[in-house]
């Protein structure tokens, strides 16, 4: 997931959605300036068992209404989710919010590229339990793009392009 991406000592990162810490094990986490949220205090304290204490600020937080400043990160990471959460337009917004101008936004979901008709019938349902399986990350971006964030990459991962990493930075291209 952290594939090209340059962390320099002392960059202030945020992990939207934490869960229980698996991503932030990925990294050299010691080097980084790290705020980890998580809608769920239980994910929370999974999470916590893993670091060393004082290494990672942890914080219970909902990804759609951030309670951080302004242009306040050098990267922000969120992953598995804008296809979770209820309102995945505000959660974009709320991470192109908090990234510093020339800032870098990783992201990691599923996406659909076109749904069939079967998804389109089945999306309301699935959604209900959790997980949006209709999400375009095309119509959620497009807003935005040009004006204030830049697609750097867009890789599919798995499952035929479901799941892709996108590299977005802030800015005008």
């Amino acid at each position: 997931m952290f594939d090209g991406v340059d962390f320099r000592p002392g960059d202030k990162v945020l992990f939207i959605g934490v869960g229980t810490g698996a991503d932030l094990e990925l990294i050299h986490f010691e080097e980084l300036d790290i705020t980890a949220i998580d809608y769920s205090e239980e994910m929370l304290r999974q999470a916590k068992k893993k670091f060393p204490p004082g290494t990672i600020s942890f914080r219970q937080m909902d990804a759609q209404d951030l309670h951080l400043p302004d242009n306040a990160f050098d990267y922000v990471i969120a992953s598995l989710i804008l296809s979770v959460v209820p309102n995945s337009n505000r959660a974009f917004a709320e991470m192109i919010r908090v990234t510093k101008k020339n800032g870098q936004m990783i992201i990691f979901d599923k996406f659909a590229a076109k749904p069939s008709f079967v998804k389109k019938l089945l999306r309301p349902i699935i959604k209900v339990l959790g997980t949006d399986i209709g999400l375009s990350f095309e119509k959620l971006v497009k807003k935005h793009e040009g004006s204030t964030i830049t697609i750097v990459e867009d890789h599919p991962v798995m499952l035929d392009g479901m799941y892709r990493k996108i590299l977005i930075r802030k800015g005008k291209p």
